[in-house]
């Protein structure tokens, strides 16, 4: 590792929440660097870990000049030091801050990928900034040479497992089991052969999910319910892929999650996605069902369903709503959810291969007044795609509005530069959605209407 003495002014942060400057002076004047732990403002010395002809990547190492930003992490395991988890990135950063740091994430994103800017930019949806996160991925590791296991996040840029004794962004009754999980995990037959453990937390019941390499041998399996009586949870098992995840013991109180505002309740299994955050889930299902301004006798198309976390309260607004996913069995557990919530009347699921959309296909399922577009990181190409052309082709009446809830702005910016300067539509809103406060991940919605 190599240092750099000169000082740099910070002028903004990339999407991985990294300061960026600009060297001034010497050879490298010009020279972009990339600050792991710098904020914009500051002035900051940097030890460089990477260079190459165009740019350098390092960590501060002094600071001249503090932002006024700048708060003490509320995490012991945050930092740049060795061994710091790598489950947050913004720690050090306001809350507010992060906020419009994604927001001006999101608008770059807009106009420099895609050369679109909304009309109106969305007041951000923001929550509880500590113990929001109701989804986790858990890494178990026993080490043999020191004889003890480690449950948490990666380090930092690291395949080890960080040494966390509390985690503040999971729910706090989650974070206070971590030492209670070693314990348990250590005195289990089959320590060394328990690589995961998944967080799953509903309103009622928080569940966590076992992966096990092995069988495990009744003592364990004892061990496990002896922990779940002593702590109030639910264990499933996961032998392999997702597909195997089960109960270790029927009964108890069945896995859910509450969109009261609309009168539904949503039951799941812990290895399905929801979102992370529930608090920040139901704002943002109330917006997104709001922007859309679905009237009684309207019909909606919702992309990318899942179990059915938009449809169902689209259900209770529109006259009908057609959840279209890629797996035949996600569409038929969203049939369940509309059933268990007296809306099987009201929407209609299909399984199709959503990145394989064309416009013939938008054709057969005929003209709907209004979208709504829920893709994963990928975006959602092909549908944007086969919008296009139909708006070129002509003859067709595409959906006079688009609410789309995205994951990936620069996805998001590329699907809205084929909506707005291909497919006849025009930007009207956008906003960020702070699902994931202190991590660089930024989530946003944007409306698109006939222009």
């Amino acid at each position: 590792m190599s240092s750099g003495f000169d000082w740099l002014e910070v002028e903004s942060l990339d999407l991985e929440a990294q300061g960026i400057a600009h060297r001034s002076t010497g050879e490298g004047a010009g020279k972009v660097v990339f600050i792991e732990g710098a904020l914009p403002g500051e002035r900051v010395q940097v030890s460089v870990s990477r260079k190459k002809n165009n740019w350098e990547q390092g960590q501060v190492s002094a600071i001249a000049r503090e932002s006024a930003q700048r708060v003490r992490p509320g995490c012991p395991h945050f930092g740049l030091h060795a061994g710091a988890c790598g489950g947050c990135k913004m720690q050090h950063l306001h809350p507010a801050a992060q906020v419009a740091v994604k927001q001006r994430v999101l608008e770059d994103n807009l106009w420099h990928l895609a050369k679109v800017k909304p009309e109106q930019v969305l007041r951000p949806l923001e929550g509880p900034a500590w113990g929001y996160r109701w989804r986790a991925r858990l890494s178990v590791r026993f080490v043999a040479k020191k004889g003890v296991v480690l449950v948490g996040f990666h380090e930092r840029k690291s395949r080890y497992v960080a040494d966390m004794t509390v985690c503040p962004v999971l729910p706090p009754a989650v974070s206070a089991l971590l030492p209670a999980l070693r314990t348990l995990i250590g005195g289990m037959d089959q320590r060394d052969r328990l690589p995961q453990i998944e967080l799953a937390a509903g309103d009622s019941v928080v569940a966590l999910v076992l992966r096990h390499l092995e069988p495990l041998t009744p003592a364990d399996a004892q061990r496990l319910r002896d922990f779940a009586a002593a702590h109030g949870v639910q264990w499933w098992l996961q032998p392999k892929g997702p597909d195997t995840v089960h109960l270790l013991d029927d009964g108890g109180p069945v896995l859910a999650y509450g969109l009261p505002e609309f009168g539904i309740t949503m039951p799941f299994k812990p290895t399905d996605f929801t979102q992370v955050n529930p608090h920040i889930n139901r704002v943002l299902v109330e917006r997104a069902v709001r922007l859309l301004a679905a009237q009684p006798r309207d019909h909606v198309i919702d992309w990318f369903c899942g179990l059915g976390n938009f449809t169902l309260p689209l259900a209770t607004r529109a006259a009908q709503v057609l959840g279209i996913e890629g797996s035949e069995t996600l569409v038929q557990r969203a049939r369940d959810n509309a059933a268990a919530n007296g809306l099987a009347a009201k929407t209609r699921f299909e399984a199709r291969n959503l990145f394989e959309i064309t416009p013939d296909d938008l054709r057969a399922l005929g003209a709907v007044q209004r979208w709504l577009i829920d893709p994963p990181r990928e975006g959602a190409f092909a549908l944007a795609k086969a919008v296009a052309d139909l708006h070129a082709a002509g003859g067709f009446a595409l959906p006079q509005r688009i609410v789309y809830v995205s994951c990936n702005p620069a996805t998001l910016a590329r699907d809205a530069g084929l909506l707005v300067h291909q497919g006849g539509y025009r930007a009207s809103l956008a906003g960020v959605v702070n699902m994931f406060p202190h991590t660089a991940h930024t989530e946003s919605i944007a409306v698109f209407d006939r222009a």
